[in-house]
């Protein structure tokens, strides 16, 4: 089991955010600056039927430009989308990481975990058999995401979507055996490499060049976000957006449009209990493993 596929069944349901304030603000006094993790779709943008045409409501948008100006505030976005594709959606962030933390984007450079990297043609054989064996479900979609990939069934009929997730798992296994593996999220079944590694690591390897005293935040909606849940506790706040169910997370909010009151919150009454920063971050993202970054 991968960070992206933990199991939440031992979780509860998160308290909402207004009665978590009082924790939410302890957390943050004392603390030199915020590290603002936050998830794209179903968090800064709603959920829509075609991915293609997510986009941030232009509050969000307006939030996460603000915090990113804030010389207090680092915002980072983890986002199951290519790392091109989330960077096109949403400006301002300082730091990206895209394909469930695969690859990670700071500092000028781009680093993508060598396991992904190397099973990129693999990636692409498989969505090359899924497109011919998916041909006749009605509105299903196949997403090459570059070390990633992402079967869409949002728009399938209900009927015929045991259909895709039967052909998508017999065309991954007889490509791929155990080099690849699918998780399931909102409606969508991923194909992703075999690695031990979601989008809680990746904060955890943006958070680790942070000050000892920042406050990790991260906000997001489904179930690949628990992981990242779980690297900002005890120390920081995880905020999940949706409906009540089990979560890792602290404190939840309904939807897109409640993220942007917190966000906004954070940008006024949030940012005023923190003491002036004394530290600075380091310039060295790698994965394990890696002796340096892959420029791209």
């Amino acid at each position: 089991m991968t960070a992206r596929s933990e199991a939440v069944s031992a979780d509860s349901v998160p308290v909402s955010l207004e009665r978590r304030l009082p924790r939410v603000r302890e957390r943050i006094e004392g603390g030199s600056r915020l590290l603002l993790c936050l998830d794209f779709d179903g968090t800064l943008a709603p959920i829509v039927d075609e991915p293609d045409e997510a986009a941030p409501t232009e509050d969000n948008r307006a939030a996460v430009a603000a915090l990113s100006d804030h010389p207090a505030i680092d915002t980072a976005i983890v986002s199951g989308r290519a790392l091109a594709d989330v960077r096109e959606r949403i400006d301002g962030p300082s730091i990206y990481a895209g394909n469930h933390g695969l690859e990670l984007a700071r500092e000028g450079s781009v680093a993508v975990h060598p396991v992904a990297r190397k099973r990129a043609r693999l990636i692409e054989a498989v969505c090359e058999t899924l497109e011919t064996a998916l041909d006749q479900v009605p509105n299903a979609r196949v997403e090459n995401k570059g070390v990633t990939a992402t079967v869409h069934v949002r728009s399938v009929p209900t009927a015929a979507r045991p259909v895709v997730a039967e052909r998508t798992r017999a065309v991954v296994d007889r490509l791929a055996g155990d080099d690849l593996e699918i998780s399931t999220g909102k409606r969508i079944l991923e194909i992703e490499p075999a690695v031990p590694w979601g989008k809680g690591n990746a904060v955890a390897l943006i958070a680790a060049d942070a000050p000892a005293d920042a406050v990790p935040i991260y906000v997001g909606d489904d179930v690949t976000d628990e992981s990242a849940f779980r690297t900002v506790l005890p120390e920081g706040i995880a905020v999940r957006v949706g409906g009540s169910v089990p979560s890792a997370a602290s404190c939840r909010v309904d939807d897109p449009d409640d993220v942007t009151t917190f966000l906004q919150w954070l940008g006024t009454a949030g940012i005023d209990l923190l003491d002036p920063p004394d530290a600075s971050w380091t310039d060295e993202p790698a994965f394990p493993g890696d002796d340096r970054p892959h420029v791209s």
